[in-house]
C-alpha cells in the first residue's frame, strides 16, 4: 500500500545524479579517487584516524572480527535487540554470539551489568550497537573491556555523527562500522564503512576487503604498482566509485539533515508527552544523535495487542516498524536465553515515521493516529 506517510524519505536530488553521471563520465566506476576521497571526508568528520569504506556494514563488522583475531569458539558479548547482521559477523569467524539484555524499556542499549555477568574465560570481545543512534554507555562497557582484556567493536549502523561525551559513536571502541543502506541517514543503496585509530587494523582491513591483495586495480592503473601479492585469505569487500560519490553528496547534507532530524525528535517529544501508555525510549539523552530512528514501547502490553495498534495504524496512512525482532528467538540461532526486557520491547516496540521533511502537521497527524489506536 501507498503510505500518506511512510516511515522513511529517502534524501537525494540533483546532486546524487550528478555525482553519479560525472562517475560514469569518468570511466572509472569500481574502487578508486571516489572511494579515497569518501573515506577522507567520513575520517574527518568523525575526527578517527582510518577510515576504509566497504561493499556494506555486514562486511564492515565481519571484517572487524577477522582482523582482531577472533575465531573458532571465543564468544563475542552482544546484544540480541538488534539486525541478525551484529550476530553474523561473529558466527562468520566461528565465533560465538553471547546475547544479553537491554538496560531498560527506556534505554534500548546493551547493559553493561549484563555484559559483565556474561564473561567467561572463553570471553574475547563485546560487540555493542547503538540503537537508533543513542550511545550504549561507553565508558562503563570500555571499563569493563579493559579489566578483561577484550575487545571492542562498535556498531554504529544508526549513528553517523552521534555522540558520547564529546566522542563521536564508533571511534570508542577498537573498531566501529557504519551501514550506508538506503534508508539510513547516509544512504549509498548499499554500502559501508570501517574506522579505527589503529595503524595496523586498518592496514589489514584494506587488505582482505580485497582478497588479501597487496594492491588494487586503481593503484595499479595509476603506474603505481605493476604487480601485486596476495598474502592472506581475504574477500571481495570493496565499494565502487559510484556509491561513493553518492555518499559523499550524502555527506555535504548531513549537517543539515541531522539538525533538522533534532527538530523532528523535539516535536514528537512535546506531543507524545501526554500518552502514558507508552514508554518514549531515550526521551532524555543527554548527547548529539543522528536520530536514525523514532522507537517508542507500548506499557503493560502483548505482541498481539503491538501488532493489533500496527494494523489500525497503517489502516490511517501511517506506514510503522517494528526494530527489531530479538536475534536470538530466530530459528538459526535456537538460544534457551531468557532475556526478559529484550523480549518485551522486541514484542511491544513500534517505530514511527523519522525523516527531516516531516511537518509539524505530519507529526502532529502521526500522533493522534497512534492516540487513536490505544484508545479504541
Amino acid at each position: 500500500m501507498e503510505y500518506k506517510i511512510p516511515l522513511f524519505n529517502l534524501n537525494f536530488d540533483e546532486a546524487e545524479e550528478k555525482a553519479v553521471c560525472e562517475v560514469l563520465r569518468s570511466k572509472w566506476i569500481s574502487t578508486g579517487p571516489k572511494c579515497e576521497e569518501f573515506e577522507h571526508l567520513f575520517a574527518e568528520m568523525l575526527n578517527v584516524k582510518y577510515a576504509i569504506s566497504v561493499s556494506n556494514c555486514t562486511d564492515a563488522l565481519h571484517l572487524a572480527c577477522y582482523v582482531l583475531g577472533l575465531g573458532d569458539g571465543d564468544e563475542v558479548i552482544c546484544p540480541s535487540l538488534t539486525f541478525v547482521a551484529t550476530a553474523n559477523a561473529i558466527r562468520y569467524v566461528g565465533a560465538v554470539p553471547v546475547f544479553v539484555d537491554i538496560a531498560s524499556c527506556e534505554d534500548l542499549t546493551i547493559s553493561p551489568e549484563a555484559i559483565e555477568l556474561a564473561i567467561t574465560s572463553k570471553t574475547r570481545a563485546i560487540m555493542v550497537m547503538h540503537y537508533a543512534g543513542y550511545s550504549c554507555e561507553m565508558d562503563a562497557i570500555m571499563n569493563i573491556a579493559q579489566k578483561y582484556n577484550l575487545r571492542v567493536i562498535e556498531d554504529a549502523c544508526h549513528g553517523p555523527l552521534s555522540e558520547y561525551k564529546g566522542k563521536k559513536l564508533g571511534t570508542i571502541g577498537d573498531m566501529g562500522c557504519f551501514s550506508f543502506f538506503s534508508n539510513k541517514n547516509i544512504s549509498t543503496g548499499e554500502g559501508g564503512m570501517v574506522v579505527t585509530n589503529n595503524a595496523e587494523l586498518a592496514e589489514k582491513v584494506r587488505l582482505y576487503r580485497s582478497h588479501g591483495m597487496t594492491t588494487m586495480s586503481y593503484q595499479r592503473a595509476q603506474g603505481h604498482a605493476t604487480q601485486y601479492d596476495v598474502v592472506g585469505l581475504g574477500f571481495n569487500y570493496r565499494m565502487d566509485d559510484i556509491r561513493a560519490a553518492i555518499g559523499i553528496a550524502q555527506l555535504h547534507k548531513i549537517q543539515q539533515d541531522l539538525a533538522q532530524r533534532q527538530k523532528v525528535r523535539e516535536q514528537y517529544l512535546k506531543q507524545l508527552s501526554d500518552i502514558s501508555e507508552i514508554y518514549v525510549p531515550f526521551k532524555d539523552n543527554q548527547y548529539f544523535s543522528s536520530n536514525y530512528i523514532l522507537p517508542i514501547v507500548l506499557k503493560q502490553s502483548t505482541q498481539q495487542y503491538r501488532n493489533e495498534i500496527r494494523n489500525r495504524i497503517h489502516a490511517c496512512g501511517v506506514q510503522t516498524s517494528n526494530h527489531y525482532p530479538a536475534v536470538h528467538r530466530f530459528s538459526a540461532f535456537c538460544s534457551a536465553v531468557s532475556l526478559p526486557l529484550t523480549e518485551y520491547v522486541s514484542d511491544n516496540e513500534l517505530t514511527l515515521p523519522m525523516y527531516a521533511a516531516l511537518t509539524d502537521t505530519q507529526i502532529t497527524y502521526v500522533v493522534d493516529v497512534l492516540k487513536s489506536a490505544i484508545n479504541q
